[in-house]
């Protein structure tokens, strides 16, 4: 178990059981948990709190599980349980950050196992779209046309052979947190990791702000939006569940196709940007027309130039900039349509536009709890590098044609004086 930390609608879960069931053996689910670059308290407790459900709900089905801390590479961990539990075969779902064979780095050089690898994370496999979609024009129709065959629950299995076989690597909490590399500056917030959770956040989400999303998911101030992606980063809710119970939902048609789009045809095209276009945390990973754009206007005047490190304490000229990055900080999620804001002006107060992309990557990945994912990557490709967009005019210093937005104009889109008022120092 990797990306999908949740035992209900999980069709690699699903399918191991099935696979255990034919064979008539028990199943055993392992999670590697790695010391990353930049991990805060933050995001590995919010993990921590969905693993530790995941591993009840996984007993309450007779499944096995086990986690273990490591130092290095999780193929040598994976290899190490092998050599313990001696399985028949080993069923893991994928993780579009790994590229399209990453699965390979899963796996120690040795194994010879027979490896099942499911998508778990999409409504659509991303095996039926084997190429880069350089927009969401070209991705949507193929979408489209696949999903009355997937946008249904995930099929259910009763696992027949318990697992009874008593294997070390669950730690308590307080030790495992003790054992990781960690950045403990960057507290916990208000979001409460686990599935059960996050389901209470959707049927909130349904009950009180999806009537009106069309209209309110671009107003800040009020948070009109589902705040899910917390949830959804981590694999304690599946695509499924979430795209299902909006389907059906007591809500207006606009409502319900606009927060569809989003989160199927939008969201899937940052995975097909992630799982095929290995640069995706760097400024190549852009279409040829906007690093031509941005080459021709390297050298244009910059009217405010800041540090990474002004950047991270909000210490800019632009109150609506400031009070994006500080919901970030304290609340560990910004609102989608200022974090749009906040990358573009990123790209025109740095020196660069490689060293805007790279900060503004890094900036996210440390404070957002939904950091290191295809969406939030694709969001600064977009804002900084023009993918998935189109080329603008007229040129504009700095951004040439890439799409601009000044406070001015974004501010009078919504109630930025309250948005402001609310995130002031």
């Amino acid at each position: 178990m990797r990306r999908s930390q949740r035992v209900s609608d999980n069709p690699a879960l699903e399918t191991a059981i099935a696979i255990a069931n034919e064979v008539r053996l028990p199943l055993l689910v392992f999670f590697c948990l790695r010391d990353l670059p930049d991990t805060s308290i933050r995001t590995i407790s919010f993990m921590v709190d969905g693993l530790r459900e995941t591993a009840e709900s996984l007993e309450n089905r007779s499944v096995g599980f086990v986690l273990r801390h490591a130092r290095g590479r999780a193929s040598d961990e994976l290899g190490r349980l092998c050599d313990e539990v001696h399985p028949s075969a080993v069923v893991t779902d994928e993780n579009a950050l790994g590229g399209i064979d990453g699965w390979k780095r899963l796996v120690p050089a040795d194994f010879r196992l027979p490896l099942v690898t499911v998508d778990a994370d999409v409504i659509v496999p991303s095996a039926l779209l084997p190429k880069e979609h350089f927009a969401a024009r070209t991705i949507r129709p193929k979408i489209h046309q696949q999903l009355d065959r997937f946008l249904r629950p995930v099929e259910k299995y009763r696992v027949q052979v318990r697992w009874e076989r008593d294997v070390a690597g669950l730690l308590p909490e307080a030790t495992l947190l003790n054992r990781l590399t960690l950045d403990r500056s960057i507290g916990v917030t208000h979001f409460k990791g686990g599935t059960a959770n996050g389901m209470l956040d959707l049927k909130s989400f349904l009950k009180g702000r999806l009537d009106g999303y069309a209209i309110r998911r671009n107003h800040p101030e009020v948070d009109g939006t589902s705040q899910l992606s917390p949830y959804i980063h981590f694999g304690q809710l599946g695509p499924h569940t979430i795209a299902l119970a909006v389907r059906d939902a007591d809500a207006p048609e606009a409502d319900r196709e606009a927060f569809l789009e989003e989160f199927i045809v939008r969201r899937e095209l940052a995975i097909n940007f992630v799982r095929f276009n290995r640069h995706y945390k760097s400024l190549v990973s852009c279409e040829p027309w906007a690093l031509r754009t941005l080459r021709e206007h390297a050298d244009d005047p910059r009217p405010y130039r800041y540090s990474e490190r002004q950047f991270e304490n909000a210490e800019t000229h632009d109150a609506l900039w400031n009070a994006a990055q500080r919901q970030m900080v304290r609340s560990g999620w910004m609102h989608g349509y200022v974090r749009m804001y906040w990358a573009k002006k990123i790209l025109e107060w740095s020196p660069s536009a490689e060293a805007a992309y790279e900060i503004a990557v890094r900036l996210n990945d440390c404070y957002e709890l939904d950091g290191r994912d295809a969406n939030g990557y694709a969001g600064i490709a977009w804002a900084i590098g023009g993918k998935h967009d189109r080329a603008w005019g007229p040129e504009r210093p700095i951004y040439g044609k890439i799409r601009y937005m000044s406070a001015a104009s974004t501010g009078r889109k919504f109630d930025s004086r309250s948005y402001i008022a609310r995130w002031r120092e």
